[in-house]
């Protein structure tokens, strides 16, 4: 029997595709869910979303934080959308999740919309001539603008995934965090984090770990400690 639970995503934030299915190997039944992303890409990301999504029944969340024009959002979606991969991320800009509910056109695939980067803060966003205003009210008004213009889910931090489940346009849609942390974990490059219990707590469906399981001396141990926080909730 299967020892994962899919509320748990694992980053394969490795070097490249042979390093990424190695780590899913050591992992095994632990995991049923990873995440993709752009350090990836150039690595063989594409090859290896397939692989695991075809010859090992994995769920793939291929992160590209797509951001471009209508037109080119739309086809970049809709290259993807014929991979049979289950989740991709697109900024939460309402143009673009447009774009992205197009190209995406009748497939399985779910939208979710970038809200603001959990790696972020209001003095990265003041450097980057962001509106004035706290972070969390803009990072819903960012949610509730993207739901309606038929994102599937949000990127939030666990520091929002509370406010944003109980908007009204987020009924039915899913949230998934990033800077999650289990108990004990260094945060790294991450400003707004919290332990694997206290995101789905706050609201998240789903809760993304990277480096606290494949930096850890025993990833599979790593990743069955997150999935013991979670099973508390």
């Amino acid at each position: 029997m299967s020892l994962a639970d899919d509320r748990l995503i694992v980053a394969l934030d490795v070097q490249n595709a042979l390093a990424g299915l190695e780590l899913a190997r050591t992992l095994g039944d632990a995991v049923s869910f990873y995440k993709i992303g752009l350090g990836m890409l150039t690595g063989g990301g594409l090859a290896l979303a397939n692989e695991l999504k075809q010859e090992h029944g994995k769920r793939i969340f291929l992160d590209m934080k797509f951001f471009d024009i209508s037109a080119t959002v739309a086809a970049a979606v809709r290259g993807i959308a014929q991979f049979d991969l289950d989740f991709l991320t697109v900024h939460g800009d309402p143009h673009v999740v447009r774009a992205a509910r197009d190209g995406a056109g009748g497939s399985d695939l779910k939208i979710l919309a970038v809200t603001v980067l959990t790696s972020l803060d209001r003095a990265d966003l003041d450097e980057g001539l962001m509106q004035p205003g706290d972070l969390v009210d803009l990072t819903l008004e960012r949610a509730a603008r993207a739901f309606v213009a038929g994102a599937d889910g949000v990127i939030a931090s666990p520091h929002e995934a509370r406010a944003i489940r109980a908007l009204p346009e987020a009924a039915g849609k899913l949230i998934v965090t990033p800077g999650v942390r289990p108990a004990g974990a260094e945060a790294g490059d991450q400003k707004r984090i919290a332990t694997p219990r206290a995101a789905l707590q706050a609201g998240a469906d789903h809760v993304v770990i990277g480096r606290p399981i494949w930096q850890a001396d025993d990833p599979r141990a790593a990743a069955r400690a997150a999935l013991q926080d979670m099973a508390l909730v």
